[in-house]
């Protein structure tokens, strides 16, 4: 008689979904100052290039520290590095509110502040996603796990931008960042309930561990008595050697202009649809919901195609680059939005290059197949430097750009020309998508 081999478990899909929940935060935290923006650029007085300097603010902060945070995740794992992560965002979120009994300077300074912070705070977040994902997904699932946890930015404007809007328009803009921010707290300790390493989770058996280690995954990068506790990864090489291959740079670069996508979206769309569009601001939060619906559609659609080309023979260049191409080429649609009026059909040309946007939207998936093992928190870190140095240069841009032009015409060039970059880089500088491996050693022991 033989012995029934058990059935494997499928914790990685509540994983997932923990790890969309929170990003959902994330993204939905980054966007309540475009919803509030309308209403502190008229209570400060702001011009549009001190709003884009206001919008900007967070990138800075979030640029800086994603070496640091890269670090971090490296050195003490995903759970613990995360929760401090979503809890101090979230208490930097909540105090945004105040800066209403503030005037002038002051109030314009600790709003500056205060998204600097946020920035810092928010830093570990997409590098642990990507880590997360290295550990718990076999290669042929990675692209629809990535292209899940990453589409949560959609799903965060989908979900919020109206509850923002409405709650902007009931209580005031304050009652935004409050809410908001509450929220985000509460999850970190969800968080830190229900995150683990595959090896140690405790609803996670063998049979599902030994599938997706067979699959690719790092099923070691989590767990608690991994190498690296005795180990000291040499920061500096690890960079050099990161920065030096061209696939890697290729992928960085196209992670930027695609940002530049991502960083209109969160900022300046809002402003757009009330100053342009002449929306109210209650209208403008409902109607930017629609091209989210689209990108969160696209960016789910994207991962499926990838991870199905995979399993019908396609090589695992092909499977990424099919869905970046192509979804980026359809994303430069909106600058048709230049030559019409009627705001139906702006809304559905957004849609449509969102809905593109979400399909390319690959480039988590694409560091998670090529990430090493060693530096799985560093390659993902110096991946969301160069992704969001966009916004940096994005809100800035855009603002001198209405400052000189009165228009949003040419911003929607500007940002349509980045989709175009992204194709280039992935046609002619990414190459063959593999796993990088360091020429010399990078670890060395404590």
């Amino acid at each position: 008689m033989t012995t029934q081999q058990p059935q494997a478990t499928r914790v990685r899909w509540m994983i997932l979904a923990i790890l969309f929940a929170i990003t959902t935060i994330n993204y939905a935290d980054r966007a309540t100052i475009a919803i509030a923006g309308p209403e502190l650029k008229k209570l400060l007085g702001l011009s549009p290039v001190q709003m884009g300097f206001v919008f900007s603010a967070f990138a800075w902060s979030y640029v800086l520290a994603q070496l640091p945070g890269g670090w971090l995740l490296d050195r003490f794992g995903s759970k613990i590095t995360y929760f401090f992560s979503i809890f101090l965002w979230s208490v930097f979120t909540m105090l945004m509110g105040t800066v209403g009994f503030l005037s002038g300077a002051a109030a314009v300074t600790t709003l500056f502040i205060l998204r600097l912070l946020i920035g810092a705070a928010e830093a570990p977040s997409f590098p642990g996603n990507s880590r997360i994902a290295s550990a718990w997904f076999p290669t042929n699932e990675r692209g629809t796990a990535a292209a899940i946890f990453n589409s949560a930015q959609y799903f965060a404007t989908v979900l919020f931008a109206p509850i923002m809007g409405w709650l902007v328009h009931t209580f005031g803009w304050e009652s935004v960042f409050f809410v908001m921010g509450g929220l985000g707290v509460i999850m970190a300790f969800v968080w830190l309930k229900t995150i683990y390493g595959p090896k140690d989770h405790p609803k996670a058996n063998a049979a599902e561990i030994a599938y997706i280690e067979a699959g690719g995954a790092l099923v070691d990068l989590e767990s608690k008595d991994k190498v690296a506790a005795t180990t000291k990864l040499d920061t500096w090489a690890c960079i050099r050697q990161l920065l030096g291959n061209r696939m890697l740079l290729g992928v960085y670069i196209g992670q930027y202009c695609i940002n530049t996508l991502t960083y209109f979206f969160l900022t300046w769309f809002p402003v757009y649809l009330v100053t342009e569009r002449h929306m109210t601001i209650l209208k403008a939060g409902f109607v930017a919901a629609l091209p989210a619906v689209a990108g969160f559609l696209g960016g789910v659609l994207g991962g499926v195609i990838s991870d199905r080309l995979i399993k019908s023979g396609k090589t695992l260049s092909v499977a990424r680059k099919t869905p970046i191409v192509c979804g980026m080429l359809l994303s430069m649609s909106m600058i048709i939005c230049n030559y019409v009026e009627a705001d139906w059909v702006v809304i559905m040309v957004m849609s449509l290059a969102f809905f593109g946007k979400g399909i390319g939207a690959l480039g988590w998936a694409v560091v998670a197949d090529t990430s090493p093992k060693e530096a799985g928190g560093m390659s993902g870190a110096l991946f969301n430097t160069f992704g969001n140095t966009a916004g940096i240069t994005t809100p800035i841009v855009i603002g001198y750009i209405l400052e000189a032009t009165g228009s949003f015409a040419g911003a929607l060039v500007f940002v349509g020309a980045n989709a175009l970059v992204t194709v280039l880089c992935y046609l002619f500088m990414v190459g063959e998508i593999k796993r990088f491996e360091f020429k010399t050693p990078v670890m060395r022991a404590i």
